[in-house]
This record gives structure tokens, C-alpha cells and sequence, in this order.
């Protein structure tokens, strides 16, 4: 019989390696269905809370915050395009690419949890992102990808249009930052359990195994 798990999966749409964390989370509750029944929450994580609207080229954000060469920028991104392809997601990530602000994404994903959609539409944010580079600040994309997730589109603009849910996002930021999670994706299992980074499946998935077995 598959054990009641619940998982915490603290991330920012912005965040390449959450994507791949989670495709590869996902993979390991595939192998692992018949010993976990997972329930995943997604926790708000802002990489860049003071991004201007209009944000800023993905090179010179990378040189500015980890001092990046322009060739050691490329490689990195190259990687991350090949670990995503791998996992079955098309990232272009190009050098035109924007760095932008999440808040409301964060505040769409806070409602879409009440709605029973989190999930979808954190993929459908992940693609309209990292797949078309388009604006996930602007709230236009973020309601056609609350659509593509199966959500209504009137009720998700109706959210983006007021403050709802600011507070709640911002307080779950905190708690987590309190709680020392200070870099994404942090995944964590039963309360207990922490993995870090985008790991994997073979490793979310002996994790996964180790968690169940220590319970039993």
C-alpha cells in the first residue's frame, strides 16, 4: 500500500534548475507509485526580488550577480538545455533571454493550489518561460498559461488585477527563508527530509525509497 507523503517543493519560476528538479522529482514518484502517494506543495522562492519590470538581459544579470564570464555564462546554459532535453523539456534559453520578476506568478501559483491546478500550471509557467521566453511579470502570459493549466482565465486575471494573495506569499517567503532555505529548488519530504538542487530521478528516488523504509 503507497504511503501519504508530503512534499514541499520550494522554487522560482525564473529558476532553470527547479525545472529540472522537478521533472526529475516527477520521474521518481513514477518508479516509486506503489510505495508513496505524493501530495506536492509548491512554496514561493523569489531569486530576484527587486527585478524592475522590465527586467534585464540574462548575460549581464549573470556577470553582475556571480561574475560570469560570457563564455563561462554559455556553457552553463548549454548544460542546463542538455539536462532539460534529457528530461523530455525544450529550454532556449538564449543570450536574449530576460530575467524577470515572479511576484505575481508566485501569488497565481498561491491561488491555483486552492483550485487543485499547482502543478500544471507551474509547468505551463516553466514553458511559457524557459520554452518561449515570454514575460512572466506581464499578466497577459500569466493568464493564457493559468488557461493552459486548465484554470479560468477571468478568474486568474481577476487575482492579478487586485493583491490578493500578497501577503500569504510573502509570508510563506519568509518562513521558509527562516526555516534556511536560502537557495532553489529545496525539496523537502515529510517535513524532515531535505534534497537539494535539480537532482536526477535515480536520486529523488532512493531518497524517496530511504524515507518510506525509515517509516516502516
Amino acid at each position: 500500500m503507497a504511503r501519504p507523503m508530503r512534499i514541499d517543493f520550494v522554487s522560482d519560476v525564473a529558476c532553470p534548475w527547479c525545472l529540472i528538479g522537478l521533472r526529475g522529482l516527477e520521474q521518481a514518484l513514477e518508479r516509486t507509485r506503489d510505495i508513496v502517494d505524493a501530495e506536492i506543495h509548491f512554496q514561493p522562492f523569489e531569486l530576484n526580488p527587486d527585478m524592475p519590470p522590465e527586467g534585464q538581459n540574462m548575460a549581464e544579470h549573470v556577470a553582475e550577480k556571480y561574475g560570469a564570464t560570457p563564455e563561462q555564462s554559455a556553457a552553463n546554459r548549454a548544460t542546463i538545455r542538455e539536462r532539460a532535453a534529457a528530461l523530455g523539456f525544450t529550454m532556449r534559453f538564449s543570450d536574449e533571454m530576460r530575467i524577470r520578476n515572479t511576484f505575481d506568478a508566485h501569488r497565481l501559483l498561491h491561488w491555483s493550489a486552492s483550485e487543485g491546478r499547482q502543478q500544471a500550471l507551474k509547468h505551463a509557467l516553466f514553458e511559457a518561460y524557459f520554452t518561449r521566453e515570454e514575460n512572466v511579470a506581464d499578466h497577459e502570459v500569466l493568464v493564457a498559461a493559468a488557461e493552459q493549466a486548465g484554470l479560468d482565465g477571468d478568474a486568474a486575471r481577476a487575482v492579478l488585477d487586485s493583491d490578493r494573495y500578497a501577503d500569504d506569499v510573502r509570508q510563506a517567503e519568509r518562513l521558509w527563508r527562516a526555516r534556511g532555505i536560502n537557495a532553489v529548488p529545496a525539496i523537502i519530504l515529510d517535513g524532515r527530509y531535505l534534497v537539494s538542487g535539480g537532482q536526477p530521478a535515480e536520486t529523488f528516488e532512493q531518497v524517496l525509497r530511504q524515507v518510506v523504509a525509515a517509516a516502516a
